[in-house]
């Protein structure tokens, strides 16, 4: 089977949940003529990745100008047993295509937000969310920590899904949890553009022998308005250059890097590719050594079927 692709690098519309849907179904449309079967944006794209901001914390006190703006990320953050997923699930259906989208989801039975990865089918609508299981550094303040149970993976009519989210995927057994379920398309939204991040995303193609589709923003200083400004002085004017990319089961670059524009990458992949991998390597098979290693998750869901 073969499967067109897209991964897209874009910014939001900072800390306004309803002009960034409304950028994204844009986005969509002018994309629509590449027939693209699933589209891929980067973490936190909704209502954006808070990079630079402090929400005045620090240790041993926090500032009420902080707690305001901390509020105000959490409003306009996603929802979903709200409206919100009923536009993001028109999305799909609309234009006939699978989407996984980066989020701040706010969940209203413990007011917490979430880092998510939520995968929306075109037919069945909301698939299930990945969450964050390990918050960054300061992202700690922000975001909540997701449970194994969010630790999902898809069987659907384009593969098999799945995937973990930014620095997720220098836990090695986080890793083995999505490889344990025989991903085909992992799929890796980030906010880190350095070199070495194009080196993981190598690693874990071959590791996993699947296809990996990393997506990060491109953002720059001068798109935050002029409120938020102050939290940015120190920061440079390119906060983000992007980095995208698209690697085959055998490591091998196939689309990208993307640096320094906005722009949407895409690939056609032929999901035999991973079985040919698998003569050599096979991380779940021939290589795992079941008589010496054991691995188990914590709650992690079997995978859903579509």
């Amino acid at each position: 089977m073969k499967v067109k692709v897209g991964v897209v690098q874009e910014s939001p519309v900072f800390f306004d949940k309803e002009k960034t849907l409304e950028k994204m179904q844009e986005l969509i449309l002018s994309y629509k003529d590449r027939e693209c079967d699933l589209l891929v944006f980067p973490e936190s794209f909704i209502p954006g990745y808070p990079r630079g901001f402090s929400f005045g914390a620090k240790v041993g006190s926090r500032t009420e100008e902080g707690r305001k703006l901390y509020t105000k990320y959490y409003k306009n953050s996603i929802d979903l047993e709200s409206d919100d997923l009923t536009k993001l699930e028109s999305l799909a259906k609309n234009n006939a295509i699978y989407l996984v989208v980066g989020i701040t989801e706010k969940v209203a039975s413990n007011g917490s937000l979430y880092c998510t990865m939520v995968y929306i089918s075109p037919t069945k609508g909301l698939l299930g969310v990945h969450r964050k299981i390990k918050p960054t550094g300061t992202e700690r303040t922000v975001w909540n920590e997701g449970s194994g149970e969010t630790l999902t993976t898809y069987q659907t009519g384009i593969g098999k899904l799945g995937g973990l989210i930014c620095w997720e995927n220098y836990m090695p057994l986080a890793r083995m949890a999505m490889f344990r379920k025989g991903v085909e398309i992992y799929i890796a939204p980030t906010a880190d553009s350095r070199e070495t991040w194009i080196s993981t995303m190598r690693h874990i193609a071959l590791e996993g022998r699947c296809f990996v589709l990393g997506c990060n923003q491109y953002f720059k200083k001068s798109m935050y308005s002029e409120k938020y400004q102050s939290n940015m002085i120190d920061e440079p004017e390119e906060i983000c250059p992007g980095g995208s990319v698209i690697v085959s089961p055998f490591g091998k670059i196939i689309a990208g890097p993307l640096y320094d524009n906005t722009g949407l990458l895409t690939a056609t992949l032929d999901l035999d590719e991973i079985t040919n991998s698998k003569l050599d390597f096979d991380v779940n098979g021939h290589y795992a050594r079941n008589d010496i290693f054991t691995f188990d998750v914590k709650d992690q869901p079997p995978m859903t079927k579509e």
